[in-house]
């Protein structure tokens, strides 16, 4: 049988599958993504992308394909009778939210895209990477062992082959064969119910005009849920697992509706299985779960599965690429379970803390405080041993300005000029390893400590190299005194930071740096003397 190789498999051409193809190829990681189906899914299923999503999209160089909602946009959902007749109250998703001080958190507002509609964009871009992207292809078998993972693959037209990977990412959906072939369990508020839905094309647009594009549906008799994808389709589900014929299907969109005078285009229907299950682990060897495959949560205003899914590809990503290129050992990948499985409980604990699905909570969200979305998506804390500084009692998540510049939280954003371009601190991130530095002492231990460890480390001089537009404000988001430094992992999180400028920079980096790269190589305590004779410290 014939054998190929590459450095990483993704099984699922989706969108965690997709996004986890591009974020490799754009490392220069050999990539291979294959998908069983011949394009994407008939129904296009998820819409909402978060400013933090889109962050990741820019920084590959997406931003400018994928359209953004205007930065006051707040996804809203009121209880109606139906779209004509009576509109009862606006129902909010996070209670509170209207209290947090209006500061800019992100270069990027949210984007309302439907998942058919982003996903070709992320297949173009994948391919445009370098990434092989195999569509009506399946994976029908692995096995791995210490150096790798072998897949057997067959074509639609019948052709089987072996694939030979390093690593496999498993973005293969909820049901996941991959995940089930690993034994790996999940646990959870598990299944809720089982809804089925119908798209629609209907001329509607004048019930849009509110700003309100969620409608819970309420009638003597008739429950239901009404959205748009913005794009003249709509998408109607029912509470339950009944099938229906057309005309019913017909009849029932006009209901809610609360009109029959409007011509209804009937395009699809869908079944679904609402959940919500964590995988036990994210990692068995060298294979990794990924998205609906290591969480499945139900669908909510947070955009909770999806975004949640892309992360996990970003997280992975660099992780994969240092160790594959030997920058990092293998025990850098340990990070990704320890980092992300608690993000997923995080969500999975919000979403049944909040009004949507407190009543499907099942007691799995008692006392869970509410955390409002700017700390959700650009708040999250990570603890693990590629982060330095995370003490014990801090909260799983907050806003930005309320972390200044902690340890295991997303670098904040800020403008600043660098040479005459206006950029965000987060365009100087997310390509290799960032030292932020108050002082320009910090620079030539950044790169003596890289050249030891064999790590790409760039130093930023702040108020030098990059230029606040606000004297003071970028220090004070970084949490950084007089002299201090902050080291930036790959993905853009805050790995290690020295409030003050030490006695020993170049050992004080050394030592963080290489802790939590996970790096092949030590800093070598000699050189690192008579540096400091010669004022680097």
């Amino acid at each position: 049988m014939e054998v190929e190789s590459t450095s990483a498999l993704v099984v699922g051409g989706s969108l965690v599958g997709l996004s986890t193809a591009v974020f490799l190829a754009w490392r220069g990681v050999p990539t291979v993504v294959v998908e069983r189906h011949p394009g994407s899914s008939p129904h296009p299923r998820a819409i909402g992308y978060t400013p933090r999503t889109l962050e990741l999209y820019r920084a590959v160089g997406l931003g400018p394909r994928i359209p953004q909602v205007p930065p006051t946009f707040r996804l809203r959902r009121a209880r109606v009778e139906s779209l004509a007749g009576a509109w009862f109250e606006e129902q909010p998703w996070t209670p509170g939210e209207h209290g947090a001080p209006a500061i800019e958190r992100s270069p990027c507002a949210s984007a309302a895209i439907a998942q058919d509609g982003l996903e070709p964009v992320l297949r173009d871009k994948a391919i445009e990477l370098g990434a092989g992207v195999r569509l009506e292809t399946e994976l029908i078998r692995f096995e791995q062992d210490a150096g790798g993972v072998t897949a057997s693959l067959r074509e639609r037209g019948g052709r089987e082959y072996t694939m030979r990977a390093a690593y496999m990412v498993a973005a293969d959906g909820h049901r996941s064969p991959i995940r089930e072939a690993l034994g790996i369990g999940r646990a959870g508020r598990g299944h809720i119910q089982t809804v089925r839905s119908v798209l629609f094309r209907a001329p509607l647009e004048e019930y849009r005009r509110t700003g309100v594009t969620q409608f819970a549906i309420d009638q003597p008799g008739f429950k239901a849920f009404l959205t748009t994808y913005g794009d003249g389709r709509w998408v109607l589900f029912f509470w339950d697992d009944e099938e229906r014929d057309t005309e019913t299907l017909r009849a029932m969109v006009s209901r809610a509706i609360g009109r029959s005078d409007l011509e209804i285009e009937i395009i699809t229907t869908g079944r679904w299985e609402m959940s919500g299950l964590i995988a036990d682990r994210f990692a068995s060897g060298r294979v990794f779960l990924a998205g609906d495959a290591a969480h499945t949560l139900p669908p909510s205003r947070g955009g909770y599965g999806a975004n949640t899914g892309i992360e996990d590809a970003h997280n992975l990503a660099w992780k994969l690429s240092a160790v594959l290129s030997g920058a990092s050992t293998p025990a850098l990948l340990d990070t990704y379970d320890a980092e992300r499985r608690p993000i997923a409980w995080l969500r999975h604990h919000q979403i049944f803390a909040r009004a949507d699905y407190k009543a499907h909570a099942g007691g799995t969200a008692d006392d869970v405080p509410i955390i409002d979305d700017d700390a959700m998506e650009l708040g999250q804390l990570y603890r693990s041993t590629a982060v330095l500084g995370v003490g014990d009692g801090l909260p799983p998540a907050l806003r930005p300005e309320q972390w200044a510049g902690q340890p295991g939280t997303r670098a904040p954003h800020a403008w600043v000029v660098r040479g005459e371009e206006r950029l965000s601190t987060l365009d100087l991130l997310q390509r290799a390893w960032v030292l932020l530095a108050d002082d320009a002492r910090w620079c030539p231990a950044a790169a003596l400590a890289g050249e030891q460890l064999g790590i790409e480390l760039e130093c930023i001089h702040l108020g030098v190299d990059a230029r606040p537009s606000e004297e003071g404000a970028l220090r004070k988001a970084l949490g950084l005194g007089a002299g201090g430094a902050s080291l930036i992992r790959p993905d853009g999180y805050v790995a290690w930071r020295s409030v003050d400028l030490p006695a020993d920079p170049l050992g004080a980096l050394a030592d963080a740096l290489g802790r939590v790269s996970s790096a092949a190589r030590r800093a070598v305590s000699p050189r690192g003397t008579a540096l400091a004779k010669r004022g680097v410290g």
